[in-house]
């Protein structure tokens, strides 16, 4: 029997094809809130609901190596939970042109798979949820590392840098983004590893200035 595509191939497939003019919007809750690198028409902050942000992932690329990887965020499913991030809405050729980007950046590189979640916008201005893709390690992928001390997972990170930069940088950046854009959410797991990290390393400092801009 044949296996249908994922939602995101199926997604390109249709736009490619002319049948789908819907747009398509993409969640990131890692680096993707500072660093999309692909053409979008706007974009929201927001949350999702059932899932938890933790640094389970390991990453031998991006912000690591095969010898020394380095740890980057995953989601875990938590019915309590919420994770903050940005939503990115792409429209018509952006559809094709951001999917092929993410799933090189995000599933061949970075072991990710495709879920549709539903997106809650920070200002509230849409009555009801918007339906997003988002790109979730699990458990099953080589690259995944699972649960960690903060001390550890921060230990790790301090020592950890790939093509795209020094794992540090990726903590900070998510830090910074959750206290200037989300200043009312405590997510306990980033702000404990930072913390963490912070003890190890007490040269680091929190800039005056936020590291991204949404």
């Amino acid at each position: 029997m044949k296996r249908d595509p994922p939602p995101a191939e199926r997604q390109a497939q249709e736009e490619d094809a002319g049948e789908q003019k819907t747009p398509l919007w993409i969640f990131g809750y890692g680096s993707l809130v500072w660093r999309p690198d692909f053409e979008f028409s706007s974009r929201k902050v927001g949350f999702i609901r059932g899932y938890s942000r933790r640094f389970w992932q390991g990453d031998t690329f991006h912000r690591g190596n095969e010898k020394m990887p380095g740890r980057v965020v995953t989601l875990q499913e938590d019915y309590d939970a919420c994770t903050w991030g940005v939503a990115y809405e792409v429209c018509g050729e952006q559809i094709a042109a951001s999917l092929q980007y993410l799933n090189m950046r995000e599933a061949v590189l970075g072991g990710y798979d495709t879920k549709l979640v539903k997106f809650h916008p920070q200002d509230k201005e849409a009555d009801e949820p918007i339906l997003a893709l988002v790109y979730i390690a699990t458990p099953q992928n080589p690259t995944y590392l699972g649960p960690a001390s903060e001390e550890d997972i921060a230990a790790q990170i301090i020592v950890s840098s790939g093509r795209s930069g020094h794992n540090i940088e990726y903590l900070l950046r998510l830090a910074d983004f959750m206290r200037y854009f989300c200043p009312q959410v405590e997510d306990e797991h980033l702000f404990s590893i930072e913390e963490a990290l912070v003890s190890i390393l007490p040269c680091l400092c929190q800039a005056e200035e936020p590291l991204v801009e949404v």
